[in-house]
């Protein structure tokens, strides 16, 4: 939590940087209107999302490091999907997840019903900011399951979702073979 504090205000300033450049851009005739962004509070978030998430990467790499260094390489891309769900879920989390369910075709859904780092977001104004904060601070642990499996030798996209707290769902897609 104190690190997306942090991370959130060095966003601010590096937005606000980017902001000022694309001003300065647009008033001299060298970007065209139309490329002008707009949505500075939006554009912070975006880049706090990307920040957290490669921490996340980097920690996720480190830890299938750590974790497979004494195992046989994995031949079957469901076997590292299952060492995730069990020992880096447990070494990061201090459980395993919930529910692993696949297509078989590349898609790989990992539930956790009791989420431990979403156990106490909660927000005044209601559930509707509760789960765009939870949003935010799900950036890291996508990350961490990204930085995973890129260490693992499989690239992929991990989306994160979250529909009541302290649930969360974390949807990955790997290409095809």
């Amino acid at each position: 939590m104190e690190m997306v504090a942090t991370i959130r205000q060095s966003s601010v300033v590096a937005s606000q940087r980017q902001k000022q450049l694309e001003d300065e851009m647009a008033n001299a005739n060298l970007l065209q209107h139309s490329q002008h962004r707009s949505g500075h509070q939006q554009l912070t978030e975006d880049a706090l999302r990307a920040r957290l998430d490669n921490i996340g990467a980097q920690v996720g790499a480190s830890l299938v490091e750590k974790l497979s260094k004494d195992r046989q390489r994995f031949t079957d891309t469901l076997d590292s999907v299952k060492f995730i769900c069990k020992d880096i879920w447990m070494a990061v989390w201090d459980k395993q997840v919930d529910n692993l369910r696949t297509n078989h075709r590349g898609v790989y859904v990992l539930q956790d019903n009791a989420f431990r780092p979403l156990m106490r977001i909660s927000s005044p104004e209601g559930g509707a900011d509760a789960l765009a904060k939870a949003k935010i601070y799900l950036a890291f642990h996508a990350g961490v399951l990204r930085g995973a499996l890129a260490r693992l030798g499989l690239q992929g996209t991990v989306t994160p979702e979250v529909t009541s707290l302290p649930q969360c769902i974390f949807q990955i897609k790997l290409p095809r073979v």
